[in-house]
């Protein structure tokens, strides 16, 4: 693994801060919150906030500021859609498999769960607040890496924390087998500890876009490893396009 970080741009880097945490509001924030929040200078603030504004990015009503209408155009553009897992698939998974069932997707070096099935106060709460896992000690995580670019891989893989190193030469020993089968069963690395999982790939328009997985206690999901392989990726072929 020779290929470098990728390099981050401070200015970039604070506009994508502005845009998660002004989205993440629903009636909005001033820009006073916004700098405080960030923990930036007020003239700063200003002049990125302005821009953002003027470009459709953020929209500002009675000076406060909500998520404008340019990042959905965008996604439009370039012939995007949503990720095309209905809620009544999970459902489903979750009747046939009585395990959480979660709709996970990777966005800049970190993993989300989008959506979440199943009596899980700690599942719903990373999924309702939109909470970054990571992609190292998630099976959903290992299934998407395993479909990274090389040199987008081999990029995140050296600039994980120390504290997860442990973890990539267990991941690089199973990738091939999980970027062949689009599946990764019970690895052992689940965050939080108490659980494991099994994850498929969800792919749209020939490209692994999201992953659909279950949890449980681990020794359940070692168990019935195999069952629960083909019970995800005999519904994975009701939303793989």
């Amino acid at each position: 693994m020779t290929e470098t970080v990728r390099p981050r741009h401070r200015m970039v880097d604070r506009v994508a801060a502005i845009l998660e945490l002004v989205a993440r509001t629903r009636e909005g924030l001033t820009l006073t919150d916004i700098a405080t929040k960030l923990n930036y200078p007020l003239s700063t603030t200003q002049g990125l906030v302005n821009g953002l504004t003027a470009t459709g990015y953020l929209d500002e009503h009675n000076k406060r500021y909500t998520l404008g209408m340019a990042p959905f155009l965008l996604n439009v553009m370039a012939g995007r859609r949503m990720v095309n897992v209905p809620i009544e698939e999970l459902e489903a998974i979750h009747a046939e498999t009585g395990l959480i069932t979660v709709l996970a997707l990777p966005v800049g070096g970190k993993l989300f769960y989008l959506k979440t099935v199943g009596e899980s106060m700690r599942y719903q709460y990373l999924t309702e607040n939109f909470l970054p896992r990571s992609l190292l000690r998630t099976s959903a995580g290992w299934v998407l890496m395993s479909r990274f670019e090389k040199r987008e891989l081999w990029s995140y893989l050296n600039s994980v924390r120390p504290e997860e190193q442990v973890y990539v030469d267990d991941f690089l020993r199973h990738a091939g087998e999980i970027a062949e089968t689009g599946a990764c069963a019970a690895p052992g690395i689940a965050e939080g500890g108490g659980v494991d999982g099994v994850s498929v790939a969800v792919e749209q328009d020939g490209a692994t876009v999201a992953a659909v997985c279950v949890f449980g206690r681990p020794e359940k999901i070692a168990e019935r490893r195999d069952e629960l392989v083909e019970i995800l990726q005999r519904h994975r072929g009701a939303h793989t396009e």
